[in-house]
C-alpha cells in the first residue's frame, strides 16, 4: 500500500472515533499547553526584567534595608524583618562620608495607594507617593519635561511642593492644561506644583510614571517619618563602579554603627543582582514546569498506548480480512504507528497554540511585542512526536503480528 493512502487509512480511523481520539489528543496537549505557556511568560518576564533595568541609570547602585526579592538570597525571613530601618541621619551620615567618592548620592522613600486630586478629577488611589532629594532625576533617570526639578532649598524647608510623574500629569490635566504652579491635593495635603517629568514606561509589568515627588523632608514630617529609606549612588566610572560599591558598604556600615563582628543589615541592589535573582526564579519555575509537563506527556503516552491496544482489540477482523488478501506487516505496523503519531502529534499544535496564547498574554501585560519561545516549541513538538511513536509502538506492534487464522476465527 502507498504511504499516502496508509496516511489516509491512519486518519479515517481515527476520524472514526472522534471523542476518544479528542480525549487523548487533550491529554498530550495539556502537557504541551504547560510548559510552552511557562516559558513563554517567563520570556516575556525576562525581557520586561532586561528592559527595566534603565530605572537604575549607569554605575548606578542602590543601598536599601531589604534585598529586592528574598528567593535564593540566603536570608532568613525572621532576619530581615528584625533588620533597623535606614533612618534619613544614617543616611546623610553616609553622604558626608562618601562625597567625594561618588557623583550622585540620592535618598528616596515611598509609599504605595495613595490617590492625587486636583479641581474635579482624580486619579486612582494606586499613586506612588515619593519623598526625595535633589539627586531623584539624576539618580534615577529621569527627566524634566516642563518646569524644574526640586532644589536644595526645597528640600531644607520641607516645601509643600511636587513633581508629578507623566501619567499622574497626564490624568489629572488630560486637556494639555499647564500644570505649573496648580495644586493638587494627596491624603489631604495640598502641594504646589513645580514639574512634570517626562514618561519613562512600564518596567516589571509596573508604570514609572504614577507617581508624585515631593521633598523627603516634608515626607518624614508630614507622612511617614519611621520608612526605610533607600540610597541611590552613582559611582565616577564604571571603571571604580565595584571600587564605589566596597567604600559604600563601609560608609554604611559606619553609618549604621555596626561592629567588626556584626553582618551587614543592609543590601546592596544593582542591575546585575537583579539579573541573577530573576535567573534563580527561572530557573526554578521552568524546572517545575518541565518535570510537571514531562509527567503529564509520559500520562498522555500511556493514554495513547491504551487507547490503541483498545483499537487493535476493537479491529481484529479487519486487520486479520487485510493480512488475508495479502496486506504487509510493515503495512499494518505503518499504519498503526501513524494514528497514534497524529494523536500526539495534533495535541502538540493545540498544546503550543494555546501555550503561546496564554504566554503572550503575560507580554501583552508588560506592553511586548509577541514572544515564541521557538526553541520550546520545538523541543515540545520533538518530544510529542517521539511520544507518539515509542506508546504507539507495542500496539503496532501486536496488531502487526495477529495470526490471520486467529484474527477471523468467530469470537
Amino acid at each position: 500500500m502507498l504511504l499516502r493512502e496508509t496516511v489516509i487509512q491512519a486518519l479515517y480511523s481515527l476520524a472514526v472515533n472522534k471523542l476518544r481520539s479528542w480525549l487523548t489528543i487533550m491529554g498530550v496537549a495539556v502537557g504541551v499547553f504547560s510548559i510552552i505557556a511557562v516559558m513563554t511568560a517567563l520570556d516575556a518576564i525576562d525581557k520586561s526584567v532586561e528592559s527595566g533595568l534603565t530605572s537604575l541609570g549607569a554605575n548606578t547602585f542602590q543601598i536599601q534595608k531589604n534585598p529586592a526579592t528574598v528567593f535564593g538570597g540566603g536570608h532568613s525571613r525572621n532576619v530581615l524583618a528584625n533588620r533597623k530601618d535606614i533612618t534619613y541621619k544614617q543616611a546623610q551620615l553616609f553622604r558626608k562620608n562618601m562625597a567625594s567618592e561618588a557623583r550622585t548620592i540620592g535618598f528616596i522613600i515611598y509609599s504605595p495607594a495613595n490617590q492625587a486630586k486636583y479641581a474635579n478629577l482624580a486619579t486612582n488611589p494606586d499613586v506612588t507617593m515619593q519623598g526625595a532629594d535633589e539627586n531623584f532625576s539624576l539618580s534615577n533617570g529621569y527627566t524634566i519635561a516642563t518646569g524644574r526639578n526640586l532644589s536644595e532649598n526645597d528640600i531644607r524647608s520641607a516645601r509643600n511642593t511636587a513633581v508629578l510623574g507623566g501619567e499622574v500629569a497626564a490624568t489629572l490635566f488630560p486637556t494639555g492644561e499647564n500644570p505649573l504652579n496648580k495644586f493638587i491635593k494627596v491624603n489631604g495635603e495640598i502641594y504646589t506644583i513645580i514639574g512634570v517629568f517626562e514618561k519613562k514606561g512600564a518596567a516589571f509589568g509596573q508604570s514609572q510614571d504614577n507617581f508624585v515627588l515631593i521633598p523627603i523632608t516634608r515626607y518624614l514630617d508630614h507622612i511617614n517619618e519611621k520608612s526605610s529609606l533607600s540610597i541611590t549612588v552613582e559611582a565616577l566610572s564604571r571603571k571604580e563602579y565595584q571600587l564605589t560599591i566596597d567604600r559604600a558598604i563601609g560608609a554604611m556600615r559606619l553609618a549604621r554603627g555596626l561592629t567588626v563582628k556584626d553582618a551587614n543589615d543592609f543590601e546592596i541592589r544593582t542591575n546585575e543582582s537583579l539579573i541573577d535573582s530573576f535567573k534563580d526564579i527561572k530557573l526554578a519555575i521552568g524546572t517545575g514546569a518541565f518535570i510537571i509537563s514531562f509527567m503529564a506527556l509520559l500520562t498522555a503516552g500511556v493514554g495513547i498506548m491504551n487507547i490503541m491496544l483498545v483499537s487493535v482489540t476493537e479491529r481484529t477482523r479487519e486487520i486479520g480480512i487485510r493480512k488475508s488478501v495479502g496486506a504487509p506487516r510493515r503495512t499494518i505496523l505503518r499504519q498503526f504507528l501513524l494514528e497514534s503519531f497524529f494523536l500526539s502529534l495534533a495535541g502538540g499544535v493545540i498544546g503550543v497554540l494555546a501555550g503561546i496564547i496564554a504566554g503572550n498574554a503575560v507580554a501583552w501585560k508588560f506592553n511586548l511585542p509577541p514572544i515564541f519561545p521557538w526553541v520550546w516549541i520545538t523541543v515540545s513538538m520533538l518530544v510529542c512526536s517521539g511520544i507518539g511513536m515509542a506508546f504507539g509502538l507495542f500496539p503496532a506492534w501486536k496488531a502487526a503480528n495477529l495470526n490471520p487464522v486467529e484474527a477471523l476465527r468467530p469470537k
